[in-house]
């Protein structure tokens, strides 16, 4: 168990080193000033940071991806699809419910909507789209259909929302997709799919397994839209205060305590579902469940370890890099943002859940390596843009509409086990570093240079971006490798029929 833990401890190092480093090599620069407690304070939450994801990491292989697997693969072997699509239905909606930032999302929008209906409509979108994306899994459907018609009615839910003039909140509801695909759901949820294709089988169970990210991620936008519709009153946007004054002593605490609440009430749901469908159906070992019961420990530990260190050092320095580097102009401000955005993802805990099961279900054809350099490409970019659509103002729409057609139109010239990553991908990147810190950047951005009041309309949606691009830079490996492989193809034919030639010659 140490030997794991310290290689856990390793990666994580090497995913938040480089976010650490470009901070504080910016400080040294006249764009960036940090005072001896802000440095000091950003200094403890990246070595707490590194902590908390190499816990979270051993966690998840502990407990959340064997958990994951075997309520797949038991309820699957049952025979019994009514149980199996009843349990996926509920569990996607108790997980996504105590999910800790779907809670920060209802609080941004509460002065329009009623944050509880909000928070049961997206469960209930959740636990429907899961349903969906499981029975998509058990007929053996591709996964191209079905985004192309749910993501049809998604444009068609903004337009009604932009038409009815409540387009300020579109960006809000964007966001809604990555903010509740969190760090507790992604490693059950890909683990639960994991298990149900491989125990179907059949020629593509590797790409079968993937797409349920993709699905869950719709869910909550739709439901967000749909109330959006119905939202009255002025939404006023409350700016919070970001000074690291405001997130240490009683407050620290306070948030600890809330966190530590929040991550329990997540765990303790999984438990007891997993709880009751162990003592049913499953059935497993003691040393197994004793295996997970350690696992749901260290998953807690991280969790609450990584999410406080987030908020007390890498949220008021994000917002505080992004007001300064407003005002020392605009190109400093896009690059710092786009290579920013390229290390970020490395440091998000869900996003090595998923690369390494990428590479075990597709037997290393598409590596570790190969992902985290898409990933980090297509997130810089999406951070950069985004700040050059706060720069200018205009719609997110002009991003979302364009990037989606690509996206959606790569699907049909790409391998669909690629289709079905990159878009269970753009779910996993947009995680809670993404949310506390890239989205306090924009939101200091935002407010240095166009003002509180367009902090909602401009700042919001950075993490829709972060969702959207990888989408295209994954197809993009999907692409490139049909290419090489008719590449590959002429050469060889090139070669039979180069010896066939020189056959003839030597026979005459």
């Amino acid at each position: 168990m140490l030997k794991a833990l310290w290689g856990k401890l390793k990666e994580a190092l090497v995913s938040v080193l480089p976010i650490t480093l470009i901070v504080l090599a910016a400080t040294f620069t006249p764009l960036v000033t940090l005072d001896g407690k802000e440095k000091l304070v950003f200094g403890l939450s990246a070595f707490f940071l590194i902590v908390g994801i190499a816990l979270f990491n051993l966690g998840a292989d502990l407990a959340m991806t064997p958990m994951g697997e075997h309520v797949g693969a038991g309820l699957t072997k049952s025979r019994r699809l009514g149980i199996l699509f009843t349990v996926c239905f509920i569990m996607g909606v108790l997980i996504t419910v105590a999910e800790p930032d779907l809670s920060v999302l209802a609080g941004q929008v509460s002065a329009v909507m009623n944050g509880t209906l909000l928070i049961v409509f997206v469960g209930v979108g959740v636990g429907i789209f899961l349903l969906t994306a499981v029975i998509k899994i058990v007929l053996k459907k591709d996964l191209a259909p079905f985004l192309m018609f749910f993501y049809m009615m998604l444009f068609a839910l903004a337009a009604l929302l932009i038409e009815s003039g409540g387009g300020s909140l579109l960006p809000m509801a964007f966001d809604s997709g990555g903010v509740t695909t969190g760090p507790i759901t992604v490693p059950f949820i890909m683990s639960l799919g994991v298990g149900i294709a491989l125990t179907i089988g059949g020629r593509n169970a590797s790409e079968n397994s993937f797409g349920l990210i993709a699905l869950c991620s719709v869910g909550p936008i739709i439901a967000v839209l749909v109330l959006s519709l119905s939202a009255s009153g002025d939404l006023t946007y409350a700016l919070p205060d970001y000074s690291i004054d405001s997130h240490l002593g009683d407050v620290f605490l306070e948030m600890i305590i809330s966190t530590t609440e929040e991550v329990g009430r997540s765990l303790v749901l999984i438990m007891i579902s997993f709880g009751v469908l162990q003592v049913t159906i499953l059935k497993l070992p003691k040393k197994k469940l004793l295996q997970i019961l350690v696992g749901i420990a260290y998953t807690f530990a991280g969790l609450v370890i990584f999410l406080g260190s987030v908020a007390a050092g890498f949220m008021p320095i994000g917002y505080k890099l992004g007001c300064e580097l407003a005002a020392s102009g605009n190109v400093p401000l896009i690059v710092f943002a786009f290579v920013i955005g390229m290390v970020v993802v490395l440091a998000e805990p869900a996003v090595h859940v998923l690369n390494k099961q990428v590479e075990d279900i597709t037997g290393g054809s598409v590596t570790k390596r190969e992902m985290m350099i898409a990933l980090s490409l297509g997130v810089g970019v999406s951070i950069g843009l985004s700040i050059v659509r706060i720069i200018f103002g205009f719609s997110l729409l002009y991003y979302l509409i364009p990037g989606y057609l690509i996206s959606l139109g790569l699907s049909f010239f790409v391998p669909k086990l690629y289709t079905a990553i990159a878009f269970d991908s753009g779910g996993v990147a947009s995680g809670p570093l993404t949310s506390s810190f890239i989205l306090p950047l924009a939101i200091g951005a935002c407010v240095a240079l166009r003002g509180a009041d367009e902090v909602l309309s401009s700042a919001f949606g950075i993490v829709a971006m972060v969702a959207m691009t990888p989408l295209i830079t994954i197809q993009s490996l999907g692409f490139k490798a049909v290419i090489s492989e008719r590449m590959r193809r002429r050469i060889a034919m090139a070669r039979i029929m180069s010896a066939d030639d020189a056959q003839i010659i030597y026979f005459e």
